[in-house]
């Protein structure tokens, strides 16, 4: 197992943060940690990073228990904070290569990840210059310097716009084919986009643990498009096995499927054929929020 988390209970002075949470992730897999704000998840993502001790229970990464190994947990896990600190007036290159000697790496690994994380573009720039979604790309990329096994990676989306957020999901989805990645955030299309596993935490205890693939058995399918223009519903209405159509907004529809088969490929299609350009295309797992809306709500 990459990551083992058994009773773990935190307290701020007198407020409980965690309470005896338990839960596994294995190698090579993309686990998202869902919950509300302030339910617990950056707490548990400071713990197996050992930036703070947990009041009681054990965890382990990779083996390397967060208290008696902290170096060894170090040197095993990227961590890509919720509020991602950067050195804003260095180079990219230059901020990379200043990691790359904390972490021992040798310098070839920084190329390596400029590479791997698309950050060749603005890879002579200074960090202060760069968009959001390309900071969070040297986020990333700093993370992935030791070339670690486990990432972890606290709201890895949050203030992206539409475009940024399909580089990080597609960026993030690549990783995690060889790494395993946990990732924490309070938005369901994300997990529904990158994971394939949910851990739901709710007032400090996990409420949920289901794989999607679990949830989607049995259900309609909601597919999420947005196209670069206008399309009346009586149009997207003749696509195959279609069931009903909502214009959410802008140009925003999701589209509801009698089947279980992926329908993507047929409304990819249907942009093509009436020359629309695609913006975003996403399946929505309508049992996934409404799981979270019954566990979650107050």
């Amino acid at each position: 197992m990459s990551i083992e988390v058994s009773n773990i209970t935190k307290f701020y002075k007198d407020q409980k943060a965690l309470n005896e949470v338990s839960f596994k992730v294995k190698d090579a897999e993309i686990v998202g940690f869902l919950g509300p704000n302030g339910a617990g998840k950056s707490t548990m993502m400071k713990i197996l990073t050992t930036y703070i001790q947990a009041s009681e229970g054990t965890a382990t990464v990779n083996g390397f228990d967060v208290n008696t190994a902290k170096k060894e947990v170090q040197a095993s896990v990227g961590y890509l904070p919720e509020h991602n600190p950067l050195y804003t007036e260095l180079y990219v290159k230059e901020y990379l290569n200043f990691n790359a000697n904390v972490y021992g790496a040798p310098k070839s690994r920084i190329d390596e990840v400029i590479k791997l994380t698309g950050l060749e573009p603005e890879a002579h720039k200074k960090i202060a210059q760069l968009s959001k979604g390309y900071r969070q790309r040297v986020g990333l990329a700093n993370a992935l310097l030791h070339d670690p096994e486990v990432l972890i990676l606290d709201e890895p989306t949050t203030g992206l716009d539409p475009n940024q957020l399909i580089d990080i999901r597609n960026l993030i989805r690549t990783i995690g084919k060889e790494k395993t990645v946990f990732l924490s955030t309070h938005i369901m299309q994300e997990v529904e986009a990158m994971c394939d596993r949910v851990i739901i935490i709710n007032k400090g205890e996990v409420v949920a643990d289901k794989y999607l693939k679990d949830l989607r058995d049995g259900q309609e399918q909601v597919v999420i498009v947005e196209f670069d223009f206008r399309v009346e519903d009586a149009f997207l209405l003749r696509l195959p096995k279609v069931k009903s159509v909502t214009n959410t907004y802008g140009f925003v529809y999701e589209i509801t499927f009698n089947t279980k088969e992926d329908m993507r490929s047929h409304v990819f299609d249907f942009a093509h054929d009436n020359e629309l350009k695609i913006l975003q295309l996403n399946q929505k797992n309508a049992t996934l929020e409404s799981l979270f809306q019954d566990l979650t709500k107050s």
